[in-house]
């Protein structure tokens, strides 16, 4: 096994090692005013939106997890076999092995072998060579490219990056590549700055990846020699980060820290198009196989139009109407940060 593929592993082991689905973050100091008389039924279609041009059966997906080794083929073939049988879109961990090992390549096409209708993104580091990027949308066949934006975490691999210089690089991946970009980050939120600079650049769409669940500084400290501990605080959590996207008018999907339907809806509250899951689904795919998977994610849909309707709503674009409160110590930092 390479060093790249070893890694691969590594961090699904510690993905799993380091999960509590009950760890506290910013969606929990965040509050939606409900009705008292919703006047509304629960009606399962409500959930129903579209991407891309295709239609997916709620607005939550399966988040970027892995891919780029055997155990993480094994995994993208369950994803992708559940992201078919449940109809919701499927985001794939960082294909940039396949620029040094494309032997890796059926890790990652075995998710659109099991997935061959669905919407699918494909994902790169920003440092890919253009080429390499659209090949590998090409080869994945994917409705979307994320690029990762993975600073913190390089800055506490062992072996990272050392060159945080990526802009002019993503301008040509967006030059060579024919299906929709989503600038991704991994788990430390964006910065109203670094929003427009973007922008700016001519992107338009983001997966805003804010503090709150799966934490790469403290993966890959682990791995380290060093302590590199203080680094798992850099960022900005989930809410805030989100808000900073609406405030600027964005088109942005919510990940970072979603563990049940109630975060879903507060992050489609929060205005995301789209709300990601990464290792809540993982582990429950780790620990209960596919159909555990599946019965989440159906029961998750069962909740989610639930909610929809204690909060009288009946679709999706509706929620970024709902009043929202939070509390103190959150409310603090919003007024500091935005």
């Amino acid at each position: 096994m390479s060093k790249r593929s070893e890694r691969k592993e590594e961090h699904l082991a510690l993905a799993q090692m380091f999960f509590n689905k009950q760890k506290e973050n910013s969606f929990d100091q965040m509050h939606l005013l409900r009705p008292t008389l919703p006047e509304s039924k629960v009606d399962q279609a409500s959930i129903r939106t579209s991407f891309l041009g295709k239609e997916v059966s709620a607005p939550f997906f399966i988040e970027a997890m892995t891919g780029g080794s055997e155990k993480s083929k094994k995994i993208n073939r369950q994803l992708g076999s559940v992201a078919a049988k449940e109809n919701i879109a499927l985001a794939l961990g960082s294909a940039s092995i396949l620029v040094k090992e494309n032997e890796q390549l059926s890790s990652f096409t075995v998710a659109r072998e099991q997935d061959p209708d669905g919407l699918l993104f494909a994902n790169v580091n920003p440092l890919t060579p253009a080429s390499d990027a659209a090949k590998i949308v090409q080869e994945l066949q994917a409705d979307a490219l994320q690029i990762h934006l993975n600073v913190v975490q390089e800055a506490a691999m062992p072996e990272g990056e050392r060159d945080f210089c990526w802009l002019n690089n993503m301008l040509e991946i967006r030059q060579a590549v024919t299906v929709p970009i989503i600038i991704k980050e991994v788990g430390f939120g964006f910065d109203q700055a670094s929003l427009k600079k973007l922008k700016d650049a001519g992107f338009d769409l983001f997966d805003i990846g804010g503090m709150g669940g799966t934490n790469f500084a403290q993966i890959e400290n682990s791995r380290n020699q060093y302590n590199l501990s203080y680094l798992s605080s850099l960022g900005l959590p989930t809410v805030i980060t989100s808000l900073i996207a609406e405030k600027m008018q964005l088109d942005f999907f919510v990940s970072g820290g979603v563990r049940n339907p109630l975060d879903v809806l507060k992050g489609l509250a929060l205005g995301g198009k789209l709300v990601g899951i990464a290792n809540t689904f993982l582990q429950q795919l780790m620990q209960h196989d596919t159909e555990g998977l599946i019965e989440e994610i159906q029961e998750w849909k069962k909740e989610l139009a639930i909610l929809l309707a204690v909060f009288g709503k009946n679709d999706v674009n509706s929620l970024s109407s709902l009043k929202r409160y939070y509390d103190l110590p959150l409310k603090n930092q919003i007024d500091q940060i935005i």
